[in-house]
Parts: structure tokens; C-alpha cells; sequence
């Protein structure tokens, strides 16, 4: 749904309590002034960034997803021993490299994108990667994700909330490969309040997500 802290960013202006984005994870806050730091998104568009594929393995009927090597997503608390539980955080995490795929050019169908979202979700993830695409940005960096808590209502409904740390994240111009290195601020850190919707074949699907920069209970 994303997080770029860059001046080429400033262009795009999503809001931060936007509620559905994607970035994000991407799930996402736009990047606009202060608040651009990466989110959720991926790098990408740099030809001289391989892809490298995802770090959990797609289930059979599953896309694979495929992110540059320049940016590195990583997700804490991936097992909580309750197999439900589990199943709702790896495919909103893949939801997240979806996104970014999308975004940095690995998914050019966007074949992840529209299969790890649904509803308004999905609206405001292809909204978000379009802006991307006018603006001629990516990313690049480390997003970290953590404090990822999910509660279960009912067999086929969530809601997962998590923390993003895009401190290390940054935009990139596509075409030079210029990165915008901005300092860190409270706004490098983003709250994200999603739900997820099970559907026929099992998958998780994030069906709405609000995303909240500086947030206070995702500061270091």
C-alpha cells in the first residue's frame, strides 16, 4: 500500500489516512512531502535490478511473485501456532510484494495484484501503483513489517493489524536510477488496520486497509 520519502515523490499525493491504500504495502499512504518514505512498495523499473523471488513459496494456483534485488521486504511473526492465524499473515504478506511487483515492474499483468486483493483494496492498490507509473518512480531499500496481530471473526473474515518501518526505504527514478535518501522521521513508520476475506479457493484476500503514518505505537 507506500512510503517514499522523495522529492521526485512529492509529485504524488496520496493521503496519509487514505482509507484504503496500498502499500504497502504497499495498502497504502501516498507519498507527499514529509510523508514518502517506502511503505510496502518494491523497487523496481531498474533494468539493472534482477528479480528475486519471493521469499515464501506460492501455493499450487498460486502467481509467483518476484520483487528486484534492490528491495528487500521483511515480515516478523510469521507463525503464531494457530494455522488460521498463519494463513491470514502470509497472504497479506504477499499481498504486500503484490503491490510492490506491480509497482516496480516484475508483475507488469499484475496478475499478484488482483489475486491477493478484492473490493476497495484492489481499487486503491491499482490507483496507487498508476501513480507510480506517472510519476516514473520505484523503490528501493528495506521495509520492515512487525507487530503483526490478526483477529479472526468468524471462518472466513479478518482483521490484521501491523506496523511498517520504511526508515531504510526510499524512491528511486526509474530512468537514472537517482535515490532520494531522506533523513528519518516519525513519519517513516506506518500503522495499517486491514481486513481479509477467505475466499472459495482459500486465499486471504485484504478487502480493505487504512493506513495511518507517525502513528504512535509503531515509533522505535
Amino acid at each position: 500500500m507506500n512510503r517514499r520519502r522523495p522529492t521526485l515523490l512529492a509529485a504524488l499525493t496520496l493521503t496519509t489516512a487514505a482509507a484504503l491504500t496500498l502499500s504497502a504495502c504497499g495498502s497504502d499512504d501516498g507519498p507527499s512531502g514529509d510523508n514518502d518514505k517506502i511503505a510496502g512498495a518494491d523497487t523496481g523499473g531498474e533494468k539493472s535490478a534482477s528479480p528475486s523471488p519471493s521469499a515464501e513459496s506460492p501455493g499450487e494456483g498460486r502467481p509467483k511473485i518476484e520483487l528486484p534485488s534492490d528491495l528487500k521486504l521483511v515480515f516478523e511473526g510469521g507463525e503464531t501456532g494457530d494455522p488460521v492465524k498463519d494463513a491470514v499473515l502470509a497472504d497479506s504478506a504477499e499481498r504486500m510484494r503484490a503491490v510492490d511487483a506491480a509497482i516496480a515492474g516484475t508483475d507488469r499483468d499484475k496478475e499478484a495484484l488482483g489475486f491477493y486483493n478484492t473490493g476497495k483494496a484492489r481499487e486503491a492498490a491499482v490507483s496507487w501503483v498508476g501513480q507510480f507509473e506517472k510519476a516514473g518512480a520505484t523503490v528501493t531499500g528495506e521495509v520492515r513489517y512487525f507487530d503483526r496481530k490478526v483477529t479472526l471473526e468468524g471462518g472466513t473474515s479478518a482483521v490484521l493489524t501491523f506496523c511498517a518501518d520504511e526508515s531504510k526505504g526510499f524512491s528511486k527514478d526509474k530512468k537514472t536510477g537517482d535515490v532520494d535518501r531522506t533523513p528519518v522521521t516519525k513519519n517513516s513508520y506506518v500503522l495499517y488496520n486491514t481486513r481479509l476475506d477467505k475466499n472459495a479457493a482459500g486465499v486471504w484476500r485484504t478487502s480493505q486497509i487504512i493506513s495511518t503514518r507517525g502513528a504512535a505505537q509503531c515509533q522505535p
